[in-house]
């Protein structure tokens, strides 16, 4: 009984999220978007049977697609439904949006990366974000900054631990 409610009270709407992008690109700008599911699909998301690791945007026409989506399906789902664990899926955003995307795709060479998925009372929202890809040294230097980070965090613990 007290699981449900603490887990009811929690602001955590996070689904999934895309570790790896924060490392491999210098994230600018991010977008939120809606997402075009089917049933099968969202009831696999309640699940946490998603993962948006390897994923993708990619701008055709005049729509903003996400590739490489990963929502396992369940195997209770109805036996008349063919379950495509990896299709393309539509995303939905303002045409003022896909406008200054689809500039900085095309004239600044940015890629769009999806960062988040989460809960937004009972939709699926996406986070997408603006990025540059980080070239070697770049992850490199920015490993090292972490290194430091955590080991600076580290030596202040240390110091102010009060004697007993």
């Amino acid at each position: 009984m007290n699981n449900k409610k603490s887990r009811k009270n929690s602001n955590d709407n996070t689904i999934a999220l895309n570790r790896k992008a924060r490392h491999n690109y210098n994230l600018e700008q991010s977008f939120e978007a809606g997402i075009v599911l089917e049933g099968w699909e969202v009831k696999s998301i309640r699940l946490g049977k998603v993962n948006i690791a390897d994923s993708h945007v990619i701008l055709k026409g005049s729509d903003a697609w996400l590739l490489n989506i990963l929502i396992t399906p369940l195997h209770s789902t109805s036996t008349h439904v063919f379950a495509n664990a990896t299709r393309t899926r539509k995303l939905l955003l303002h045409r003022k949006e896909l406008d200054q995307l689809r500039g900085c795709v095309e004239r600044s060479g940015y890629t769009l990366i999806p960062t988040v998925m989460y809960w937004k009372k009972n939709l699926v929202k996406l986070s997408i974000s603006l990025a540059k890809g980080k070239k070697f040294y770049d992850k490199r230097a920015s490993s090292k900054d972490q290194d430091w980070q955590r080991e600076r965090q580290r030596i202040f613990k240390k110091s102010f631990i009060p004697k007993s």
